[in-house]
Parts: structure tokens; sequence; C-alpha cells
């Protein structure tokens, strides 16, 4: 697996920060509550799981698409007028997209990358 890399990741407003999938997506209003929920979603299948059973043909979806970092760490603060998400995984840029648009859509900014 790839070294970690840590991302900076900013959401302007939580509270209204909702995923186009109702049951999949987060359904709260703190950072540290969001934080919990995306760092499960890197380290466990589940919301991958579940996302692929809506699929119309859910055996065709790439598997490699569910690839999980059991050691993925995500940290949720309240900052000056936004939330921020600090997270460091091993994983690829477009798994983190794709989990965090299921979470709370396009409403969040990535900020920085190392």
């Amino acid at each position: 697996m790839p070294a970690a890399k840590r991302y900076l990741i900013s959401i302007a407003d939580i509270s209204a920060s909702r995923g186009s999938i109702e049951q999949l997506s987060f359904h709260g209003d703190s950072p540290e509550f969001l934080a919990r929920a995306f760092e499960t979603a890197l380290r466990e299948p589940s919301l991958w799981e579940r996302w692929r059973n809506l699929q119309d043909d859910p055996e065709a979806v790439d598997p490699t698409t569910g690839v999980i970092d059991p050691s993925a760490t995500v940290n949720g603060s309240l900052e000056a007028q936004r939330s921020e998400l600090v997270v460091i995984t091993s994983l690829p840029h477009a798994i983190i997209k794709h989990r965090l648009d299921l979470l709370i859509g396009q409403h969040w900014k990535l900020r920085d990358v190392s």
C-alpha cells in the first residue's frame, strides 16, 4: 500500500451538508461526529457495500473501489467560520472523494495534501 498522506478538508456549513443518497448520507452538525463517520467509511467496507448494493448491477462494480485503510485517521474541528477535517490515510484521492461525496455530497473543499 502507498505511503499515507495528510488531507486537509474544509466544510463551510456542516449542518446543511448531505449526500445525494438519503440512506447513505451524513446526518449531523458536528465536525467531530462527521470525522468519526468518515473514519469508519475509510476503515471499514460497510458504507461502500451499502452503496454498491444500491447500484443496478452490484456485481459489476469494480471491487477495487471498495478498498479500505484500517489505520486511517480523521480528526474534526470547528475553525473560523468552517469545519475542518484532517485525514491521514494511504487510500487514493478518488476513494476519499467518493466516500466523502456519499456522506456530505460536494459540500467540501480540499485545502491541502501533504
